[in-house]
């Protein structure tokens, strides 16, 4: 009896040991990049443009979160209440990229905002996603923004989601003269170690003596604290108010993990008790001067998301979380989302055509 209490006890104090190391390893290895992070500005294709934007005329910006590679129609995803932690092999994920550049090819944006870009990940099988897209697309210059670099989950157990860096790409095919990161708040207890490293790219493009500056953001989606993610919208919202009070052109484009139509449900005719993650924001949080712009055909309304707790079909949950801002001196022409069907990401990409006044 004695030697089983022994051995009973040996083998709990080796899993408190091993629990309270690994505890230790996520804690220590966890880090935030600085803010005001200067990116590199990559020359893509050198085609010899240097010409600035033009007012007056249409362009068109694309964003699309691409989902790390993983998101077949049939995926689900163990963080929205699947089943599934990892793409399903390295083909799957070579296959959905690219999947998600030819519907992007149709579309032809001028500027392209990315996001859940996978460089090295254990839940992408360590496929670069960032060089598949710059070797699939044209584009004049590129920026990449880290927006998580976690250390290894050992969970689910039998599949863990391990190790992974991701973060924002922007293409554009005109120069890009500058481009930075910038830090958005995320919440101070330990559910920091199940959110990213949020933050939002800053891109600049000359227009003349004014500039257009073009940001690209992925905003938090699993957080308690309600309040984060306005506080994350209020920091955008005055960065970009501050430049369009300078007279430059401001856009944002990305993955707001909020309802920004603000009746998806009404609209799309799915709701329920599990899907309160994308709550609409509040009109009173957007400054005179900036405007959100969601992508919406009133005579054809698709999703720009689906919920991935199980393969997409019949009763499926879907909302539209991407879209756009943009200042008062910009003018929309058309905000729309491109059905794919969800066939190569949980999302679909959303495009917004557009002029400079």
């Amino acid at each position: 009896m004695k030697q089983a209490v022994r051995i009973l006890l040996t083998v709990l104090l080796v899993l408190v040991l091993a629990v309270g190391g690994y505890a230790a390893y996520v804690f220590l290895s966890w880090y935030r990049l600085d803010d005001n992070l200067p990116l590199e500005v990559q020359t893509l294709h050198d085609y010899g443009i240097d010409r600035p934007l033009e007012t007056g005329r249409r362009y068109r910006a694309a964003s699309y979160n691409i989902g790390f590679g993983a998101y077949s129609g049939d995926y689900s995803f163990f963080m929205d209440g699947g089943t599934e932690s990892r793409a399903r092999s390295p083909e799957a994920v070579v296959e959905n990229v690219s999947g998600a550049v030819q519907a992007l090819q149709e579309l032809d944006p001028d500027f392209l905002l990315l996001q859940e870009v996978d460089v090295d990940g254990t839940r992408s099988h360590h496929q670069d996603e960032w060089a598949l897209v710059c070797s699939q697309t044209a584009y004049l210059h590129g920026t990449f923004a880290q927006n998580y670099d976690s250390p290894y989950l050992f969970w689910p157990l039998l599949s863990p989601h391990g190790a992974n860096r991701a973060g924002q790409a922007t293409f554009s095919k005109l120069p890009i003269t500058s481009a930075l990161r910038r830090q958005l708040p995320i919440e101070e207890s330990f559910m920091k170690l199940v959110d990213l490293d949020r933050c939002y790219s800053v891109q600049r493009l000359s227009v003349g003596e004014r500039e257009l500056v073009l940001y690209n953001l992925h905003l938090s989606a699993y957080t308690s604290d309600g309040t984060i993610a306005e506080k994350q919208l209020k920091m955008l919202f005055a960065d970009m108010l501050a430049e369009y009070e300078k007279g430059n052109y401001a856009i944002a484009g990305g993955d707001f993990n909020k309802d920004i139509l603000g009746h998806s449900e009404e609209t799309f005719g799915v709701s329920g008790p599990d899907y309160t993650w994308a709550q609409p924001i509040p009109p009173e949080l957007v400054p005179e001067g900036l405007s959100i712009v969601a992508p919406f055909d009133e005579d054809d309304p698709v999703p720009s998301c689906r919920n991935a707790d199980r393969p997409y079909g019949p009763g499926s949950y879907v909302v539209t979380v991407d879209g756009f801002i943009v200042s008062a001196n910009v003018t929309v022409e058309r905000a729309s989302v491109y059905d794919t069907a969800f066939r190569w990401s949980d999302h679909n990409p959303v495009y917004l055509d557009f002029i400079l006044e």
